[in-house]
């Protein structure tokens, strides 16, 4: 899944409320780490400001960032990311400018900030420029993507569990034919877009907008991304807020049988109030209805449904139906509709179930809208890379998972199959982060979030040197932002006054 998967100074100003920049903290701003002196002009450089308004932002502004290829070679080349701000509401960035970037890998912080209304409260909005910066190979900065839509839609469609050994060759040699297409069509770009080249580049967003220090707002996904910044450069941490965390010391074993534990814990809550809305599809037993869940997908892996109006998808497969009930899982606005696509394929039909998997794949009329669902194995796999197991093996840690997750175990156990045969050997492995020296981070768990669970949230508060929970008592993925009063008013206390949440903050 797409994790599957998870401050001292403002800004460019000379504290809260101040107009005026400090010339000399913007000097100290562009000047690259001690050291690494053959990136000045990557610092140094100055962006070219363009309007692109969209309809959620009339006044946004685009750039285009440039950063190098390599960073152990900067001098052989460079890539071009895009970068979008919205302008603070108030029509003055009293306290600067805040990244944003919504997860993934592979989502566009550019869209993101864009809907900058939706994602932050409305007084963060009046006193912050909101900036999104596409991460290299994502969104609107050179996007990495391999295979075409009918090819995207295979691979998607493909048995995620498999039973016998063909079945386990096809998911093979699906894998190995996407990373060899990645590698044939981005064999400069695809070595070079880690988790750990995207800080570095942050690093050098942040110089561009002269802010000696970096706010940032950090979800799923984006929280491993803001916790690689804040290890790689702690004395630059602003306001920092990690919210729907992932450690980013988590092997892929622990990602994988995390996030089955978490969509497990999620979907039975889905199931109570499937059963207390009444005329529930899987029963009026918790425990009988998750085990027709589970039912339900064995004979749609053994029998797919038909779907109509797929634009080129006939059936709904195992790997389409889990993916359109984990979709469901992010967010309770869609757990009624879930219940539609569960009684409507109980009767036969896969088209509502699969226009749940569309959402979560970005697809629409046949075609993608982004490039998550690629980009997001190539960030991965050199992230934490996997080392390859037979048949024989995967059945035991899909049993063992299974013990744990009986419903989403056996699916995730498989999460990290592409990157056994991916072509780019990975470049780091899991590691626990302090950000030593920095200033407060503010991370965010929700105690049912199906992606990313509680518990990284905690461990990663607590790896952290000066991290500080905030916990929401809730469904969903993340929490800032998500209707809980409580937990807004302790991030924006922090953002806007640099207030440090309570220990043991819970709401």
């Amino acid at each position: 899944m797409a994790a599957a998967v998870t401050m001292a100074a403002s800004g460019c100003s000379t504290g809260p409320g101040a107009a005026t920049p400090d010339p000399t903290s913007q000097a100290a701003a562009t000047r690259p780490p001690q050291g690494q002196e053959a990136l000045a002009s990557f610092y140094e450089q100055k962006l070219s400001w363009s309007d692109c308004a969209t309809p959620n932002a009339p006044d946004a502004q685009c750039a285009d960032v440039s950063v190098p290829l390599d960073y152990a070679k900067p001098t052989g080349g460079s890539t071009k990311l895009r970068m979008l701000k919205v302008p603070a509401s108030s029509g003055k960035a009293t306290n600067g400018a805040m990244l944003v970037n919504p997860g993934g890998p592979g989502g566009s912080a550019v869209d993101y900030a864009a809907a900058a209304d939706l994602i932050v409260t409305s007084d963060v909005r009046r006193t912050f420029d909101l900036v999104g910066v596409d991460p290299r190979g994502v969104g609107h900065s050179t996007p990495i993507t391999c295979i075409d839509a009918a090819e995207m839609d295979d691979m998607i469609g493909l048995d995620p569990t498999p039973d016998d050994q063909a079945e386990d060759d096809a998911l093979r040699d699906q894998a190995r034919a996407f990373g060899k297409a990645c590698l044939t069509k981005y064999p400069q770009l695809l070595p070079h877009v880690s988790t750990l080249d995207a800080a570095k580049d942050m690093d050098i967003a942040r110089a561009t907008l002269a802010s000696p220090k970096l706010n940032y707002l950090g979800k799923s996904y984006g929280t491993f991304l803001g916790a690689t910044y804040a290890g790689l450069f702690p004395a630059n941490v602003g306001r920092f807020v990690l919210d729907g965390a992932i450690a980013p010391d988590l092997t892929n074993d622990e990602v994988n049988l995390g996030q089955a534990e978490g969509f497990e814990r999620a979907t039975r809550a889905y199931v109570k109030h499937c059963i207390a809305e009444g005329d529930c599809p899987l029963g009026a037993d918790e425990e009988r209805a998750m085990s027709r869940l589970r039912e339900f997908l064995r004979d749609v892996d053994a029998r797919p449904l038909p779907v109509s109006d797929g634009a080129g998808v006939s059936k709904l497969t195992e790997g389409w139906a889990s993916t359109g009930l984990a979709q469901a899982m992010y967010s309770q606005e869609l757990w009624d509709g879930l219940t539609d696509a569960l009684r409507n394929g109980l009767k036969g039909d896969g088209t509502t179930l699969f226009n749940l998997a569309e959402q979560y794949a970005g697809r629409e009329d046949g075609r993608y809208t982004s490039n998550i669902m690629q980009v997001i194995s190539a960030v991965n796999c050199l992230d934490r890379g996997s080392k390859p197991a037979d048949l024989a093996t995967m059945e035991a840690k899909e049993k063992q998972f299974a013990a744990k997750a009986p419903t989403w175990g056996p699916f995730m156990a498989w999460g990290s199959s592409t990157c056994e045969t991916w072509p780019v050997p990975p470049v780091d492995r899991p590691e626990k982060i302090t950000a030593a020296g920095s200033g407060p981070i503010v991370v965010v768990g929700t105690t049912r979030d199906p992606a990313t669970p509680y518990e990284w949230a905690q461990r990663l508060a607590s790896e952290l040197e000066n991290g500080h929970l905030v916990t929401r008592d809730g469904d969903g993925h993340t929490g800032y932002v998500m209707g809980n009063t409580c937990v807004d008013r302790a991030v924006d206390a922090y953002l806007l006054q640099g207030k440090t949440p309570a220990a043991n903050t819970s709401c």
